[in-house]
């Protein structure tokens, strides 16, 4: 068996991905709760690490129910990348820290960070290289299968990280230039899994439970790094262990529970920001993911988006209830799928 370079409780961890904008404290402390096993921040520059801005840096801030956790920088100059390695294994000391080749965002990819790094694989086994040489801690990474269909090869890829020193690799089977079209081809994420000696885990497409089972068991990834999936329904963890362990599935959560966790998350939202009312504008878009789906979503997301603050929340969900109960579910319509989500996965 393929090992972690850190102390896990399951077999087959389930992962919590790195997202911008998404993956902060709050989220991940209410992920793990919901039973993801590891959770990765934000990624974050390398440039304003070793600057230590200020806004990046409050971005490192975790807790101990965090943990194991992994901090996720990106950048293409090594030189900086392996001085914010060891600001982070000094200041902040997490389970591991994880290297960014994946975003295919353009602000990011125009100077050749996350994806933009996968048209040299030279510049990426520096990079690695340089981060291993400024840390103790476990280096890690997360890919693509290439630039562009013309340069896709995850495999190359993949070796080509564990040879620079890499200890867990995390392969999302899009090229950069597909963005987030088409199809996540799980078959490279089995033969990247037969071709390297470590630990490999699949990421891509997983929108239930019974999606990530269903990786595991056609890819023998070692674990599943779950993204946009978690959107509103950080129980996805909990049902897909259930699953993994042969268990019968727990019940998705009631509407009532539902924005039960909705206010849980909005609160420690709210104490997690100095400002208050940032925060609520900032935390709408859980909101929308949260009621999505809903009878009668339509409505309640358009009202959701516009809150100011937690208080106007919990008169939102308690009137949504209260007609729910006086006039029955069947007043209320179909649900509403609505706008795709905007993703945010890096």
């Amino acid at each position: 068996m393929k090992r972690f370079p850190f102390q896990l409780d399951a077999e087959v961890p389930l992962y919590l991905a790195p997202m911008a904008g998404v993956s902060e404290s709050p989220f991940r402390r209410l992920c793990r709760r919901f039973g993801a096993d590891v959770v990765v921040t934000e990624f974050l520059s390398a440039e304003g690490i070793r600057r230590e801005n200020e806004a990046t840096i409050s971005k490192l801030r975790f807790g101990p129910d965090e943990r194991p956790i992994g901090v996720q920088i990106f950048g293409a100059d090594a030189e900086a990348m392996g001085e914010a390695a060891a600001f982070v294994t000094d200041v902040f000391a997490p389970e591991f820290i994880d290297i960014n080749f994946g975003c295919p965002v353009k602000k990011v990819v125009k100077r050749n960070g996350g994806s933009g790094c996968l048209k040299d694989l030279n510049l990426v086994e520096t990079v690695i290289r340089a981060v291993s040489r400024n840390t103790s801690l476990p280096v890690t990474c997360k890919i693509r299968s290439g630039w562009n269909e013309e340069m896709r090869d995850p495999v190359t890829i993949a070796l080509r990280c564990q040879d620079a020193g890499v200890q867990v690799l995390t392969l999302h089977p899009r090229t950069r230039t597909q963005m987030y079209t088409g199809s996540a081809r799980w078959e490279e994420i089995s033969a990247v899994v037969q071709a390297l000696d470590i630990p490999v885990l699949g990421n891509g497409d997983i929108k239930t439970p019974h999606d990530a089972l269903r990786m595991y068991r056609e890819t023998g990834c070692a674990g599943v790094m779950i993204a946009r999936g978690s959107f509103g329904q950080p129980w996805i963890f909990d049902q897909t262990r259930d699953l993994l362990d042969g268990l019968p599935m727990r019940p998705t959560p009631s509407v009532e529970d539902r924005f039960a966790v909705a206010l849980d998350h909005a609160r420690m939202a709210a104490d997690y920001e100095p400002d208050r009312k940032g925060a609520a504008i900032e935390f709408r878009k859980h909101l929308g993911w949260y009621v999505k789906g809903l009878p009668a979503s339509a409505d309640l997301r358009k009202r959701l988006h516009a809150v100011n603050s937690l208080g106007e929340v919990e008169g939102i969900f308690a009137e949504y209830l209260a007609s729910r109960e006086r006039y029955g579910e069947e007043a209320f319509g179909s649900g509403e799928e609505g706008e795709p989500l905007e993703t945010a996965e890096v």
